[in-house]
């Protein structure tokens, strides 16, 4: 896809209403500072479309961002945050529900683990949860420059295998420092949106 306009266009919190419209929704789910800001900037090719923080917890709303006025990227709050409060983890927590039940537009959710470590329990709770949902997450591993070419084989398999994957998930490596992996997210994107339907999970 060229990508000639993008915009924050709608920012939904807790009590917000969600956005109601007939483009297709791609969604982007993580724990607190895993990269999913980053990532976006750059499917985008954009320095600072999404605030990026080295304090986690910074996202804590639905933020939808408008593609060439034919679809939407939406970034969902972190999770994990030990700093935030009890109540407000259970607010966040209400907020990605309502939008994965509720999304007419929904196509599929994308969920960032970070390569180097070990899936957390939060991560593999998500993962099960957007399962649940009726969702075939598709994970995108970050950080990949922080490892050796020859560690990133050993370190997917950790995530299959710590999340407990359905045969046949994609783990797509990435790197927001020099974009590696970017082609490759963008290729199942325009997969998931020429089909018109979410992608299904190989047999």
């Amino acid at each position: 896809m060229v990508i000639k306009n993008v915009s924050l266009e709608t920012v939904c919190g807790i009590t917000s209403t969600l956005p109601d419209h007939d483009r297709p929704e791609i969604a982007f789910a993580g724990k607190s500072n895993v990269g999913k800001s980053s990532l976006i900037n750059a499917l985008m090719n954009r320095k600072a479309l999404a605030r990026t923080s080295a304090q986690p917890g910074k996202t804590q709303t639905i933020n939808f961002y408008n593609i060439n006025d034919a679809m939407y990227l939406v970034d969902l709050p972190g999770y994990g945050y030990a700093k935030v409060s009890v109540s407000m983890k259970e607010k966040w927590g209400e907020l990605i529900e309502r939008y994965l039940h509720h999304s007419k537009q929904l196509k599929a959710v994308f969920l960032l683990i970070d390569i180097r470590h070990e899936p957390s329990k939060n991560d593999k709770v998500m993962y099960d949860w957007i399962v649940y949902q009726g969702y075939h997450p598709i994970i995108i591993a970050t950080k990949l420059d922080k490892l050796k070419r020859s560690q990133v084989a050993k370190h997917v398999k950790q995530i299959k295998e710590g999340l407990e994957l359905v045969p046949g998930t994609k783990v797509l490596p990435f790197s927001a420092l020099n974009k590696q992996g970017r082609d490759e997210i963008w290729e199942v994107m325009n997969q998931i949106l020429e089909d018109g339907q979410e992608l299904e999970v190989e047999e």
